[in-house]
């Protein structure tokens, strides 16, 4: 994606380079550009900004293993991958996990997930049916 993205998120990392690895592979990301405190990972779809949490501010907790989906949050983010199978697989491996079961949307199944920080988000399957 050329220039600056149209739309993205930025998600807060207490562990940067854990976290941007998950979405890279997960998502089949790249990277636009890193330092210290930001990755700036895209896809044709989506440009995100993972932002290091900083220190005096990550000292103050900590994240369990596996982590604890935050369900509470305001915001759930999804992302379109080739098969809901194949990214239960890889988000296990990283350290996050799908979890619940499938739903059908129009023209897509999703499943809802989680990253190693706990933040929710969904994949979703293209599917060939509309509503």
């Amino acid at each position: 994606m050329p220039g600056p993205a149209k739309a993205g998120a930025l998600i807060y990392a207490k562990d940067l380079e854990r976290l941007s690895h998950f979405y890279q592979t997960l998502l089949s990301m790249q990277v636009l550009c890193a330092d210290r405190e930001h990755h700036v990972i895209e896809s044709a779809d989506i440009q995100l900004v993972i932002h290091a949490i900083p220190p005096r501010i990550a000292a103050r907790f900590s994240i369990a293993t596996p982590p604890v989906p935050r369900e509470e949050q305001s915001l759930k983010l999804f992302f379109t991958v080739p098969s809901l199978s194949g990214a239960e697989t890889v988000a296990a491996s990283l350290g996050g996990a799908l979890f619940g079961q499938e739903y059908a949307g129009p023209g897509f199944k999703v499943r809802n997930g989680y990253d190693p920080e706990g933040n929710i988000f969904q994949v979703r399957e293209n599917r060939d049916t509309s509503c």
